[in-house]
């Protein structure tokens, strides 16, 4: 008769080798960046897999026409995208590492 124990042991020793990819993955994916743009270009935001903004570009052109709401909303949606995609890159390689499964917490 199988020992349940070994089961166990094997099992607790998958979900530590589980963990470790995960957070390896995480911290890979979290040095990547991700980038976009709003207003055809205007202003071009980069993003980290960790959410991070690392930089904003903006076109000296919108600042000649001094429309400050414009480059206000242009910035926001710039940002937004670019967290957008950078969740979506995350939550992509998380479900190639878990073979799709949903696991709370993750992606």
């Amino acid at each position: 008769m199988a020992n349940p124990f070994e089961s166990m042991g094997d099992l607790m020793k998958q979900a530590k080798l589980m963990q470790e990819r995960l957070t390896s993955l995480q911290e890979e994916v979290g040095a990547r960046t991700v980038e976009a743009s709003a207003g055809g270009g205007m202003v071009t935001v980069k993003v980290t897999g960790r959410l991070q903004v690392v930089s904003v570009t903006i076109d000296p052109e919108i600042l000649k026409s001094g429309d400050r709401e414009m480059l206000q909303d242009l910035v926001a949606a710039a940002v937004n995208e670019a967290i957008r995609q950078a969740q979506a890159m995350m939550s992509d390689e998380m479900s190639k590492l878990t073979g799709g499964l949903r696991i709370p917490g993750l992606g």
